[in-house]
């Protein structure tokens, strides 16, 4: 592994409010993609009582080679954890909440039933809480039922840049997550979209830019970029390191391209800060004909 640089360093997660989230999280039973996939801002988040919750399990079907969460054959799903989750969101007071999963290509509908038990159980105890979903590509199953079930951010994360997604994404597919968030416009020109990307995998400037471009072209409204950490030493090796300054550059391309929002820096992740879209998103929202 390569050293990191100064302006990668984080805080040790620590603290009450630290100890509070860990504490109610493994009491009840549940994942969060910031315990699973190590991410660095465990500690900010869990200090602003914020997480995201993992739901299907803590086993993905699909063998990513840069991600840290459990590969292999799942287990059973917990018939319990959407309220499980609503009870979690509940104790922690919170008033945005994000939902992301494993992916389970193992389901008839790649879990998307479960995305809606989820919303739906928390909208029922709050229908005023600002939920944000982070939807594998579930295979396109349910895509208008997730929509109608109104999350104020529907996100699916593109990851890596084209050049790369063969390699470290073989079950995965760029053209079909493209017209994924291509079709939630589609269905619903009101509903607000957001995908993330990794940067340091070896793609060049202008990798980064053409995955840019095709997001914007897939009408993608909030856009995420940060630098790849390998959580493992069998995962993907860093292949660059990208400065302060660089991602600044990326964040002001991606506003000149017409995103609304740009979250851009080393330690960035897919649900940093997202609870800074509150004010980005519309009250309103109509459905259309899928077509």
């Amino acid at each position: 592994m390569q050293r990191k640089p100064s302006w990668l360093k984080v805080k040790i997660p620590s603290g009450k409010k630290f100890n509070r989230i860990n504490k109610i999280i493994k009491k009840s039973n549940l994942h969060t993609i910031c315990h699973e996939a190590k991410c660095p801002n465990m500690a900010e988040c869990f200090a602003h009582s914020t997480a995201t919750f993992l739901i299907l399990g803590d086993t993905c079907t699909r063998n990513c080679l840069y991600c840290n969460v459990n590969f292999g054959k799942p287990g059973k799903l917990d018939e319990d954890e959407p309220k499980k989750i609503t009870e979690a969101v509940k104790k922690l007071n919170l008033n945005y909440v994000v939902i992301t999963s494993v992916t389970r290509d193992d389901l008839e509908d790649g879990g998307s039933g479960v995305f809606l038990k989820t919303i739906n159980e928390i909208k029922k105890n709050n229908e005023n809480i600002k939920i944000e979903l982070l939807i594998p590509d579930l295979n396109g199953n349910n895509l208008k039922k997730i929509i109608n079930s109104k999350p104020d951010v529907l996100g699916h994360n593109i990851e890596v840049t084209e050049s790369l997604f063969k390699k470290l994404r073989p079950l995965g597919d760029y053209s079909f997550s493209i017209r994924l968030l291509k079709n939630i416009k589609k269905i619903s020109e009101n509903q607000k979209t957001k995908s993330g990307l990794m940067i340091g995998l070896g793609e060049t400037k202008e990798d980064i830019v053409k995955t840019m471009k095709d997001l914007r072209k897939a009408e993608v409204d909030f856009l995420t970029i940060g630098q790849y950490l390998q959580p493992r030493k069998d995962l993907a090796e860093v292949k660059k390191f990208y400065t302060p300054e660089e991602f600044k550059e990326f964040k002001n391309i991606g506003l000149k391209l017409g995103f609304e929002h740009v979250e851009s820096g080393p330690l960035v992740r897919s649900s940093y800060r997202a609870e800074r879209l509150n004010k980005k998103i519309p009250i309103k929202k109509t459905i259309k004909k899928y077509q």
